[in-house]
């Protein structure tokens, strides 16, 4: 048997990969988190198969139920939010997993940061104004981040922030980003991506607060900030479709017959 850790995308069930679809559909036991995956989402499963949630569960339960399918040789479906490699704990399945000889594989899924760009109908990456994105999050009631990875050594580099589970602490994000980045920088929070009940909100590195508290958003949000997120006219052409600028694949007019002449 083989345990699949799933990314299930950032809630739209159309947002499943074809490969996370099949494997959902084939695994007669199915344990997903259910606090950030709607029922939706693993609604494919094969009838008769044993769906749990696991938003009530301990990291031995869960453990505990692989186990059991494993002795009975049935392939298992873990599906978690978003792609498995961010903010997924599945780091310590997977050591659980290798102590006692399970195989597993990873099925990687949408990234919240990149649905959360789809629904704002942009890029996140602008020529000259942005061309990094830093994805992290803040020390709160979670795992304390490790040393050299606070906000503000994020802050300075300028880079377009995709910051997690830290919609709690709004006012710190306003005091340490504001030197930074500027008090009129474009934030935007994204609630429930994906979800029925999405809501992008728009603002500023000084105003988002408000609105966030306004909107009486606490949890399952990211929060983006950048110069990126207002760059909507005033920006440079990227250089990928410049025809002065070859490429491998678009070679200047002349240059690629003077190549085979030499040759």
């Amino acid at each position: 048997m083989t345990v699949y850790f799933i990314g299930a995308g950032p809630g739209d069930p159309e947002l499943l990969t074809l490969k996370a679809q099949k494997r959902i559909a084939a695994c007669p036991v199915c344990l997903y988190a259910g606090s950030l995956v709607p029922a939706e989402v693993v609604a494919g499963a094969p009838a008769g198969a044993k769906v749990m949630d696991t938003a009530p569960m301990t990291l031995e339960d869960t453990h505990a139920e692989i186990k059991a399918a494993h002795s009975r040789g049935e392939d298992v479906a873990r599906v978690h939010s978003g792609d498995p490699s961010l903010y997924g704990a599945i780091a310590e399945q997977i050591r659980r997993l290798r102590a006692d000889g399970i195989p597993y594989e990873i099925i990687p899924g949408v990234p919240a940061y990149a649905a959360a760009a789809a629904a704002l109908g942009q890029e996140l990456t602008i020529p000259e104004i942005a061309q990094s994105i830093v994805l992290t999050r803040m020390s709160m009631q979670s795992t304390s981040m490790p040393e050299g990875e606070s906000l503000e050594n994020f802050a300075r580099t300028g880079a377009t922030l995709a910051i997690h589970l830290a919609v709690r602490n709004m006012r710190e994000i306003e005091r340490i980003l504001t030197p930074h980045y500027g008090a009129d920088c474009p934030v935007v929070v994204a609630y429930r991506v994906g979800w029925p009940d999405q809501v992008l909100l728009r603002g500023t590195v000084a105003d988002i607060r408000k609105k966030v508290r306004a909107e009486k958003i606490t949890r399952t949000a990211l929060i983006l900030v950048g110069p990126a997120l207002g760059a909507v006219r005033d920006f440079k052409d990227s250089a990928l479709y410049d025809p002065d600028i070859p490429h491998v694949l678009r070679p200047v007019v002349g240059v690629d017959l003077v190549e085979d002449h030499n040759t």
